[in-house]
């Protein structure tokens, strides 16, 4: 018998355990903002589809594990690419994509002005489609959109994603596939903004990344980096603290980070291939109001796009090229999983 026919027996619609459905913001800044909601039995997530389909909330067991930032939701607004205020934009969300002719801090270039962690980030989808259907391993709960980064003469870039989950796994699949769709070599700085929040993030919580070497990025991180694994309660007016990992790989390229909350129970594991993906940062708030850890894949240094136009090291991709990157967040639920997914990870990375 098929697992549909199984699971049927107890549902007359699967919406009443799993589902994706659409709906529109209504009211402060996030007003007319399109996005899916989706339910998969205890995990829930937001998509937003007007905001590069990049995951808002996210929560488990009603636990929210995302940060939300002080400016709140809100949909594309004038000073989202306005030099530094667009860091009034910046809301956080489970994740974000920056790039993706820049990232990290606003600059000018040749004459060209980047905004704070580039356009991508508030680019809305197109062609979008969402499904909720039987195969063989599940019942899948799918968003899919596209979005384009171009210019009059100028760049075109493509960022095609799909959003998966099955019923019954607590594990959120994001496959990102990105096309230089002009006749010039194009910059693809890429770094995916990944961020925890309270109550998923407080004291208790700490973090295995396989970190060969950690290095601090500046003057304020200083002296810091030998508690990055670890969360402080919150403390008035804190500096944050950013730290360059140099995290090690399996034999297929493959690394992780897993956040966990015993106090709570509760851990998340993010995995994904360095191939396209080489660099990881991590961003570390402590301050009243601003408490987040920012866990953040990239292909490009946090220095942005100055630091590598002075080394020649800009990423680029030719034209009609493309370069996909796979993500997995899993929920890991209780002390046997944590301890599974630990033990894991020190097989795997010592």
């Amino acid at each position: 018998m098929s697992r549909a026919s199984e699971m049927m027996k107890y549902v007359g619609s699967m919406q009443q355990a799993a589902y994706i459905r659409p709906f529109t913001y209504a009211e402060g800044r996030s007003a007319g903002m399109k996005a899916w909601e989706v339910k998969n039995g205890p995990l829930s997530y937001k998509i937003l589809a007007d905001k590069c389909l990049d995951v808002g909330e996210l929560s488990y067991r009603g636990v929210n594990f995302s940060f939300l930032s002080k400016p709140g939701l809100q949909g594309r607004n004038p000073y989202d690419t306005a030099g530094p205020e667009a860091i009034r934009s910046i809301m956080g969300g489970m994740f974000f994509t920056c790039g993706v002719e820049s990232i990290c801090a606003p600059c000018n270039v040749d004459g060209v002005d980047y905004p704070m962690h580039g356009r991508m980030r508030t680019t809305p989808a197109e062609h979008l489609g969402a499904d909720a259907y039987w195969a063989e391993d599940g019942y899948h709960l799918t968003a899919r959109g596209e979005m384009r980064e171009a210019a009059l003469f100028g760049e075109n870039m493509v960022l095609r994603r799909s959003i998966d989950t099955v019923y019954g796994e607590k594990t959120v699949t994001v496959t990102d596939v990105f096309q230089n769709q002009g006749y010039r070599d194009e910059p693809l700085m890429l770094l995916y903004h990944i961020n925890l929040g309270w109550p998923f993030l407080d004291e208790n919580l700490r973090l295995y990344l396989p970190t060969r070497r950690v290095t601090p990025r500046d003057a304020e991180a200083e002296g810091h980096e030998g508690e990055y694994d670890r969360m402080d309660p919150p403390k008035d007016n804190e500096p944050e603290y950013v730290f360059i990992h140099d995290l090690k790989v399996d034999a297929d390229g493959d690394t992780c980070a897993i956040a966990v909350n015993e106090a709570l129970g509760l851990g998340f594991a993010i995995r994904w291939n360095t191939r396209y993906l080489p660099c990881f940062m991590e961003w570390k708030s402590t301050a009243s109001g601003d408490y987040v850890i920012g866990l953040e894949p990239a292909n490009s240094s946090v220095y942005g796009r100055p630091y590598h136009e002075e080394r020649g090291t800009v990423h680029r991709l030719p034209p009609f090229a493309s370069e996909t990157n796979v993500l997995t967040f899993t929920v890991l639920d209780g002390q046997a999983e944590i301890d599974a997914a630990l033990a894991a990870f020190r097989k795997t990375f010592g």
